[in-house]
């Protein structure tokens, strides 16, 4: 119990005052265009059978935790068969995973949260498939086969200049694309990896094929959106254009299922490669955000978030209003948010602060509203969520022996639930700021123009007639800065920041959230 201990004296250190005076009552949901969206891996969530693996049953034995913390929305990581623990190495599209339950089990989730109000949106993995997909079984038995064409097939001499060359890109350290099933003659293409070979999307039935997938989960099975992955390689990088027209034309044959689908897709690249993507995604992971956001604190510069923020709103709104930024701080491709903050919990408190205070979709990566921890590889960044101390834990899953997230680093849930300063309550607070003040969740984001100290942040977050000064303190050092003429009553304070006669007295990592 020594780390509850810990984690409590740390807890008052950075005690979190809020003025409840101008806090709404009335909570949101601003899903999609600025509402909460909760990642489970399903695998690491709940375990509700007793066989080590999360389950789907699980998660809707646990819908009031999404609730409770204030989500509006669910993404899953893939649920289909595959032969990975990760499951992006789809071998059965219309068919949940036997590990996770039935589909049976997964339509009474959707119920469920759907009764919630809260939305269910499910990893897509159709740049490939995996090497154990029929349609690969099939296709590599020759050139005759009628799914040869299913995926891309070159003979070892017309592509001998490009077997070894590959440069690394920001979504892949796969160095060789070009993979030999085995026979030395001919060879398929696989951008990730040999285990997962590139469906062709130059086939019009492939294209078919993937259009009669997303109707079967938005008709017969009821999911309200796809996560989008690897939206950027549907083609090679050198057809960018190609890109782009498959996802609008993917997008209008989903809309004519369900008209409000929502799709978000994974574009790892700057925003000027991005921004063509948005007439058939209309959702794009911002991973600048991300990467900013630790740079900043990294380099003590308050403002280099906000304004690599506003520079991107303004580039995509320029394009379209029709726009959704899903941001983030961490993922299940990235260290854990604690471990990439030197495990700082003041500084881990504010970076969901920052993320709940700026415009965008924010996505919320299970276990972060604990404070779990992990690295690389990426098996230890989706260790099983720690509900309550191990002896109590029956929904504990148990399929990988935990390195980081264990109970002499990370309190569980149970524990946190009843500490006033614990992470969770934290994360409870602040997304329950959001949604119930307008101008965070829906705000434009306008920069503070005057000088201010290299260690702060400070914007303004404006909609209809309310008006919030907004600013974060990154340093280790107490900051003093005056207010913006007639911005004087705090809705939240963090880390005994305060203002006095107009002036802002800024703790060591603190935040805080003035009205006009």
């Amino acid at each position: 119990m020594k780390n509850y201990l810990l984690l409590s004296i740390l807890s008052v250190l950075t005690i979190l005052s809020s003025c409840d005076g101008n806090i709404g009552t009335d909570v949101k949901n601003h899903w999609p265009h600025a509402g909460i969206t909760y990642e489970i891996f399903i695998q690491s969530f709940y375990d509700s059978d007793g066989d080590g693996i999360g389950d789907i049953n699980g998660v809707t034995k646990k819908l009031y935790h999404v609730k409770e913390l204030g989500a509006d929305a669910i993404w899953f990581m893939p649920i289909m068969p595959s032969p990975s623990y990760h499951k992006y190495d789809v071998t059965d599209y219309k068919e949940i995973h036997p590990d996770y339950g039935t589909m049976d089990d997964f339509k009474n989730l959707i119920k469920e949260a759907h009764k919630k109000d809260i939305k269910i949106v499910i990893d897509m993995i159709i740049n490939h498939t995996s090497t154990e997909h029929p349609w690969f079984q099939e296709s590599q038995k020759g050139r005759d086969n009628p799914y040869r064409d299913y995926y891309v097939w070159a003979q070892k001499d017309t592509i001998a200049d490009f077997l070894n060359k590959k440069t690394i890109t920001l979504d892949s350290d796969n160095i060789r694309q070009w993979h030999d099933p085995g026979h030395g003659e001919d060879f398929y293409y696989g951008f990730f990896y040999g285990g997962m070979p590139d469906l062709n999307f130059d086939n019009p039935k492939v294209r078919e094929e993937i259009y009669d997938i997303g109707r079967f989960w938005l008709e017969e099975v009821g999911v309200d959106g796809f996560r989008l992955d690897a939206a950027k390689h549907i083609f090679p990088d050198d057809r960018p254009e190609d890109n782009h027209a498959f996802w609008k034309e993917f997008r209008e044959e989903m809309t004519k299922v369900k008209p409000d689908v929502y799709l978000v897709g994974e574009v790892y690249d700057m925003k000027e490669i991005v921004a063509p993507y948005l007439p058939g995604l209309p959702a794009l992971f911002n991973f600048d955000f991300h990467y900013t956001l630790l740079e900043a604190y990294d380099k003590v510069d308050g403002m280099l978030l906000a304004k690599k923020q506003k520079e991107i709103l303004d580039f995509y709104n320029a394009i379209t209003d029709d726009f959704i930024d899903a941001t983030f701080s961490s993922n299940h491709d990235q260290p854990r948010l604690l471990n990439s903050l030197d495990q700082n919990p003041k500084k881990y408190k504010q970076a969901i602060n920052i993320l709940m205070s700026m415009p965008g979709a924010p996505y919320l990566y299970y276990g972060e509203e604990i404070g779990m921890l992990g690295k690389k590889p990426d098996e230890n960044i989706r260790e099983p969520f720690l509900w309550d101390i191990k002896a109590n834990d029956k929904g504990r899953a148990t399929w990988i022996e935990p390195e980081y997230s264990i109970d002499d680093t990370v309190t569980p849930l149970a524990i946190q639930k009843s500490m006033s300063t614990s992470y969770f309550n934290h994360y409870k607070e602040i997304i329950r700021l959001r949604n119930t003040n307008r101008a965070l969740a829906l705000g434009n984001l306008e920069l503070y123009e005057e000088s201010v100290p290299k260690e702060l942040m400070a914007y303004y977050r404006i909609h209809d007639k309310q008006e919030l000064f907004v600013v974060h303190n990154l340093s280790d050092q107490e900051v003093k800065i005056t207010a913006p003429e007639d911005y004087s009553w705090p809705i939240y304070s963090f880390g005994m920041a305060d203002i006095q006669e107009g002036q802002l007295r800024l703790p060591a990592y603190s935040s805080i959230i003035l009205e006009k």
